[in-house]
């Protein structure tokens, strides 16, 4: 059954690429369909227009749309994380090749596309009942790029 909202995201003429990396970083991830421009259109006969895909059998849609438009911090992908080691895999990963750390588990892969890591103990942290348990949680995570599960727990613990 095919999703009722997809995500789509406008790329300059990376699409292809982009999403040949991030398949190969999510576990049941897979192209689904590719089209290609015909003789009509703002892109090269035959190059890539658009290419539907899944990451974690979330469906997503790119777009070799141009250099119209610019991805920014306005939208993310935001990815909960079992643990550091899917932390560190996810963060490596994606900053690779011209990536950027950005802070508070935000970073900005080489094609400029937000996302946030986050493992899901900080949820859990920023929602505990002590209060002064969750804002130490919190002032840890704001002074941090990579989020790093122990110095969230151990800042928690005061």
């Amino acid at each position: 059954m095919q999703q009722k909202i997809t995500t789509f995201l406008w790329f300059d003429q990376q699409a292809e690429e982009a999403v040949q990396l991030y398949t190969s970083i999510f576990d049941d991830s897979r192209v689904i369909d590719v089209q290609r421009y015909g003789e009509v259109g703002p892109g090269e006969e035959g190059s890539v227009m658009t290419i539907e895909f899944e990451l974690a059998g979330q469906r997503y849609l790119a777009l070799n749309g141009g250099p119209e438009y610019r991805f920014n911090e306005a939208i993310s992908l935001y990815v909960n994380c079992d643990s550091q080691q899917e932390v560190d895999h996810y963060w490596s990963k994606l900053t690779a090749d011209g990536g950027q750390e950005v802070e508070c588990g935000w970073l900005k892969d080489r094609y400029g596309l937000f996302w946030q890591i986050v493992p899901r103990v900080l949820t859990e942290l920023l929602a505990d009942p002590d209060r002064a348990r969750s804002q130490r949680a919190m002032k840890a995570m704001l002074g941090m790029k990579k989020l790093d599960i122990q110095a969230l727990r151990a800042a928690a613990d005061g």
